[in-house]
């Protein structure tokens, strides 16, 4: 929900850290998440090194606000899956954490939470489907390495972030369930 942006922001902050440039890293030079070329898409034109060094949250919130947040129709979700959508939307890819949302709610995986998506979210416990969605992401980080064994390394980083996103997720659900 939207009411939840500012908060998922926050943590997805925590998740992301600050720069990095790891030769492993399909991402290449990193701050705040935001990869270069993720944000010469943004920007529209190329940048350096030192500019993505010196991005700032304030910078960077639109950017996640529109890249990710809005395009997973994030708004349109319950809190804490709002978040879980949002976090690894950034992470992998909207396309990529729309799918794996859609098959923890059983819709067919077109990449695009929709109307058809949305549908059938009050057949579900937000718990029940979080749970799912974050099995999903699991599945997803180790395809990764099946395909490619040296992204190994960030396994227990990925793992460390599903845990981290769980527990933020589960207490946005239940103050969610005790504001109600």
């Amino acid at each position: 929900m939207i009411s939840n942006w500012e908060k998922s922001f926050s943590f997805l902050l925590k998740s992301e850290g600050g720069y990095s440039n790891d030769a492993d890293d399909r991402g290449g030079a990193t701050n705040l998440g935001v990869t270069k070329k993720a944000w010469e898409e943004y920007v529209g034109h190329p940048v350096d090194e030192d500019e993505i060094k010196s991005l700032t949250p304030e910078m960077v919130k639109s950017f996640y606000k529109g890249s990710y947040w809005d395009k997973c129709s994030c708004d349109a979700l319950p809190e804490g899956l709002d978040y879980s959508v949002f976090d690894f939307a950034v992470n992998a890819g909207s396309g990529v954490s729309a799918k794996c949302f859609q098959r923890a709610v059983g819709v067919p995986d077109d990449s695009v939470i929709g109307p058809q998506t949305l549908s059938v979210l009050g057949k579900f416990r937000p718990e029940s489907i979080l749970e799912k969605m974050l099995d999903e992401r699991r599945k997803h980080y180790y395809n990764i390495i099946n395909k490619n064994p040296t992204q190994v390394k960030f396994l227990k980083g990925w793992m460390n972030r599903v845990d981290a996103v769980r527990q933020n997720a589960l207490e946005m659900i239940n103050g969610a369930k005790k504001a109600s």
